[in-house]
């Protein structure tokens, strides 16, 4: 696996990124929960949109999708995490926001650090298989085409039991 982003997603990653920080500018709670925020709304984002696709839409691929989504972004952010000891990410501006939120512990930073980002890349592996799985529940049970159909014909205004419009 290589270690790079995906190009546009790792732009919009970013800009929910500094996003969840300036909400928490904002509403100030605390500084720790400000600089972890980034990171949160980061990943947050595509599994509520999942979490939106699955539970409200019933669309199985698009929540699919938005949890392939939400598991490069728990990527992207276990690296961010195991970079804070060492510092050497190339960042936009400002601090680290996970070396100020491990603090100054030296060796015990770099284990928190090694131990969050294991546990935030082991998320985004099973959010990866949860989109695998929900693929191939598609794949197998494909009801998408036939609820579009029915979506097509209830946005005509016809109601049930209306005679059907002639072609």
């Amino acid at each position: 696996m290589r270690d790079e982003r995906v190009p546009v997603l790792g732009l919009v990653d970013l800009g929910f990124h500094e996003l969840g920080h300036l909400v928490m500018y904002l509403v100030p709670i605390s500084e720790l929960l400000t600089a972890a925020m980034g990171s949160v709304l980061q990943c947050a984002v595509p599994l509520g949109l999942a979490g939106y696709f699955l539970a409200m839409r019933h669309d199985r691929l698009a929540a699919a999708v938005c949890l392939a989504w939400a598991a490069t972004s728990l990527r992207d952010a276990s690296v961010y995490v195991a970079d804070a000891p060492h510092e050497r990410l190339e960042l936009i501006g400002g601090e680290h926001d996970w070396a100020f939120v491990l603090g100054s512990d030296g060796l015990d930073r770099l284990h928190q650090a090694g131990a969050i980002a294991g546990a935030i890349r082991g998320t985004g592996a099973i959010v990866l298989a949860a989109a695998v799985v929900l693929v191939a529940v598609e794949v197998r049970n494909p009801s998408l085409p036939e609820r579009r159909a029915r979506t097509r014909r209830a946005g005509t205004g016809a109601r049930p039991g209306d005679p059907s419009p002639s072609r």
